[in-house]
C-alpha cells in the first residue's frame, strides 16, 4: 500500500504494511484507545510502520497533536491483539484503533499534553460520527485485554472526552469505606459482581471465585471509570460506579 486518502481530513498519511481485510465484511463499531508505551513518539511511529513489528493502528497522535493515519479505516489494523469484549473476540475486525504517544506506566505516566488531548478529541468525534460508534463501545485497550494491558491508563481524561460527546461515563462514587471483595473471596456476591462486569462487556466467568481474571477486570474497570484508586479490589465505590454505568446503558430496542 503506497498511499491512500486520509479518512480524517486533518491527518497526514504514512502507510503501515501491517493490515488486512476485516473478516466477513465486518464494519467497525468500536473505537479502541491506546498509549504507545515507548520512550519517544518517533520511535513508536517507526515501530507501527515497520513490517518487522507486525503491529499497527489506524491512527497515531503525537504530543503536539499531529495526527498520522497509517491504515485506512476500511482495513483491519493489528492493534488489539488477543482481546475480548461483550462476547466478541476479533476486536481488530470490529474496531478502529488510535495510538496516543505517551511512554505510559513504564515511563512514569506523564500527563497527556493539552494539544494532544484536543487532537484526540477531534479525531474521536469525527470517527464516531462517520461510523456511528455507540458511546459504550469507545474503550481502552486495558478494557478488552485486562490481563495484558494497562493503556491508556488511569491518567487518561475519559471524563473530559465524555463532556465532548465521546464515550460512556458516569461520575464515579467517591473512594471510601464499606464492604469490599478481593482476590481469593468466593460466593454468591462475587458471582453477582462478575455477572455485572460481564453484562457491561468485560471477559470474566461468573463462577463466584474472585480469581486473577476478576482482579484484572476490576483493575481495568477502575482505570477507565474510577481512576482515583486502581487496586483490583471491588470496594463500595467500584461496585456503585459499575451499577451506575449499567443503569446508564441504552435500552435495547
Amino acid at each position: 500500500m503506497s498511499g491512500f486518502a486520509p479518512d480524517f481530513a486533518a491527518a497526514k498519511v504514512r502507510p503501515s504494511p501491517n493490515h488486512g481485510a476485516r473478516r466477513d465484511g465486518r464494519k467497525p463499531d468500536m473505537l479502541i484507545l491506546h498509549y504507545t508505551g515507548m520512550p519517544t513518539a518517533q520511535a513508536a511511529l517507526e515501530w507501527l510502520c515497520s513490517e518487522a513489528s507486525q503491529v499497527s493502528s489506524h491512527y497515531f497522535v503525537d504530543e503536539a497533536g499531529l495526527v498520522t493515519q497509517m491504515v485506512p479505516e476500511s482495513e483491519r489494523a493489528w492493534h488489539a491483539g488477543q482481546s475480548h469484549w461483550n462476547g466478541e473476540t476479533d476486536i481488530n475486525s470490529a474496531s478502529i484503533g488510535i495510538e496516543i504517544a505517551n511512554p505510559g506506566h513504564a515511563g512514569g505516566s506523564p500527563p497527556f499534553p493539552e494539544a494532544q488531548i484536543e487532537a484526540v478529541t477531534a479525531l474521536c468525534r469525527d470517527i464516531i460520527e462517520r461510523n456511528a460508534i455507540p458511546a459504550e463501545r469507545v474503550l481502552a485497550h486495558s478494557d478488552i485485554a485486562p490481563m495484558r494491558k494497562q493503556d491508556p491508563g488511569e491518567g487518561f481524561p475519559w471524563d473530559r472526552l465524555h463532556r465532548a460527546g465521546i464515550g460512556h461515563w458516569v461520575e464515579p462514587l467517591p473512594v471510601g469505606g464499606g464492604r469490599f471483595f478481593q482476590e481469593g473471596d468466593t460466593g454468591q456476591p462475587v458471582e453477582a459482581l462478575q455477572t455485572m462486569l460481564a453484562l457491561y462487556g468485560y471477559h470474566v466467568r461468573a463462577d463466584g471465585r474472585y480469581d486473577a481474571g476478576t482482579t484484572a477486570a476490576i483493575r481495568a474497570f477502575q482505570r477507565h471509570f474510577r481512576p482515583g484508586l486502581v487496586d483490583g479490589i471491588a470496594d463500595a465505590s467500584t461496585i456503585g460506579t459499575l451499577h451506575k454505568l449499567l443503569s446508564a446503558l441504552p435500552v435495547a430496542a
